[in-house]
């Protein structure tokens, strides 16, 4: 159910955030996940609400010190460079800081987490001063060991540092900003237009079923009808969406019934959802709410939900991608695309022409620069999207 409406103690009717509001800032994050032109006009809303007078998104190479996305508002071009110009410092204290979080759910607060004096001895907090800036909230969307990506908002002098209204705003928001920046890099389509729907759809590498509140199948595109013929990693039974696993299956209904309800209910269920058991092979879901804009139903009037369903991966693509993520050498390259295809790591080495020894000695490589520890846990690493957000020159 939606809250009757946010408000803290001592607060006063400015700092009420109404339940229809809130409905509309969660409508408009999950419109970006069908057109992430729309991040910037979504990016200054939520700043508003958050009584901040900045907000960004971005995409942080940690050993290269590069903005590989960067979408800011609120601030004049000038002051909007200073996260650039400072890169190298900024990501010195946030790496140190997510190194120590115990759950990257917790924001990161620069009047909380950073003593006085390192505050005032920033050149980046000095120059944000002088552009207005008095306090800065983070969120963390995605974080691995040479990338993460996070929403961060800038407060200004005259609202004083972040308050506790503001973290649990933030707090509520976090998995809806998460699942519509996962969906947007699922998609790998900028915008699907009303009259080409199914054209559109039918384009993605992707499953993608539209369903009712029953989770009925109301359309298919053709990845996703293929899927369903074969019965794995979807099925249908008497037209009803659901997969081979029970727990899976019940996830995919409970998400369908709250995106049905009320988008602003559904908070982290139905993101990420595994839908097989089969390492070599991971599947997710991800589950998009369709009723709180004209933008979203207008895929299907009747639909409530739209389940994105990662498609296969191609191991050598897939290892081409961890490759370029991770900096693997070549050699480390083949033998992970290997066990990306099925392979043990003795069929690997043998197909290379390569001693078990040596293919093993760049397997514990590869764990070291993925910061995995198990084939279990790098198999999925390599299923899951490395970049949550798009560049704006992509595609």
């Amino acid at each position: 159910m939606q809250p009757d409406g946010l408000e803290w103690p001592g607060s006063t009717s400015r700092q009420k955030l109404l339940p229809g509001e809130l409905s509309n800032l969660i409508g408009a994050i999950y419109d970006c996940a069908l057109d992430p032109a729309l991040w910037p006009q979504t990016l200054l809303a939520m700043a508003d609400a958050l009584r901040c007078k900045s907000g960004s998104l971005h995409l942080v190479d940690l050993p290269g010190n590069r903005l590989l996305v960067h979408h800011i508002v609120g601030l004049e071009p000038e002051w909007a460079q200073l996260p650039t110009k400072h890169l190298g410092e900024i990501n010195e204290v946030l790496g140190r800081t997510l190194a120590t979080m115990s759950s990257i759910d917790r924001p990161f607060i620069v009047s909380r987490d950073v003593p006085p004096a390192d505050v005032e001895a920033s050149p980046y907090m000095r120059e944000s001063a002088r552009g207005g800036i008095v306090d800065i909230l983070q969120y963390f969307l995605v974080h691995t060991p040479r990338r993460f990506s996070g929403v961060a908002f800038g407060r200004s002098v005259d609202r004083g540092p972040i308050t506790d209204r503001e973290v649990e705003l933030g707090g509520l928001l976090l998995p809806h900003v998460r699942r519509a920046v996962t969906i947007s890099n699922v998609l790998d389509a900028r915008t699907i237009e009303r009259t080409q729907m199914a054209q559109a759809l039918d384009t993605l590498r992707c499953g993608v079923v539209l369903t009712n509140d029953r989770g009925l199948v109301l359309h298919a595109n053709r990845a996703a009808e293929s899927m369903l013929e074969a019965g794995y990693p979807i099925r249908s039974s008497h037209g009803v969406l659901g997969t081979e696993d029970p727990a899976a299956a019940r996830e995919l209904q409970s998400a369908i019934r709250l995106a049905a309800v009320a988008e602003g209910s559904i908070g982290k269920v139905g993101l990420g959802i595994r839908l097989s058991d089969d390492v070599s092979e991971a599947t997710f879901a991800h589950i998009l709410p369709l009723t709180g804009s004209e933008r979203r139903s207008q895929l299907q009037p009747e639909a409530v939900a739209a389940v994105f369903v990662s498609a296969p991966g191609e191991p050598e693509e897939d290892a081409r991608a961890v490759a370029e993520a991770y900096r693997l050498t070549g050699a480390e390259a083949r033998v992970l695309a290997g066990l990306l295809g099925g392979d043990s790591l003795g069929d690997t080495a043998d197909a290379l022409g390569i001693a078990i020894t040596t293919a093993r000695t760049h397997l514990d490589r590869i764990f070291s620069k993925t910061g995995t520890s198990r084939q279990a846990e790098l198999m999925l690493l390599a299923s899951r999207a490395l970049v949550p957000v798009r560049a704006p020159s992509d595609g």
